[in-house]
């Protein structure tokens, strides 16, 4: 359960910064494009972007612990945004899926699909029952 509402997150966050032209992250549907199609494609990129983050993030993140520490923490962003811009190139060979610009503006865009993933995840995320934990 915790992973579809990942994915529906995921889709969501990618949504809200697709409307954002300043970004440069686009969304090209599925044909002919309507309503069903975008959120059917939507849904398809979160779903990837979560298997890249799950995949690909873990082992990205573990292998730059020493990078964590010597930035403090702030390379999570550009790893974030690498990330993102993966998810962008597994799907450029479609004729649908994620189209990222500019790789500093997919780092923002990715920072702020990070906020929006925190905020719904915290809110939407499944609660466990407080008597299952003891």
């Amino acid at each position: 359960m915790r992973f579809v509402v990942r994915v529906a997150v995921n889709a969501f966050a990618i949504w809200i910064v697709t409307l954002l032209p300043a970004l440069q992250v686009t969304l090209i549907p599925f044909a002919p494009g309507e309503g069903l199609q975008v959120a059917l494609t939507l849904l398809l990129v979160g779903l990837i972007f979560a298997l890249v983050n799950t995949i690909v993030g873990t082992v990205v993140k573990i292998v730059a612990i020493p990078l964590y520490i010597l930035t403090l923490g702030l390379i999570s962003l550009v790893i974030n945004g690498f990330l993102l811009w993966l998810t962008g190139v597994i799907t450029a060979n479609w004729d649908w899926g994620l189209r990222t610009g500019e790789f500093w503006l997919t780092v923002v865009a990715a920072l702020l699909i990070g906020i929006i993933n925190a905020v719904l995840g915290g809110l939407l995320r499944p609660r466990r029952d407080e008597r299952s934990r003891r």
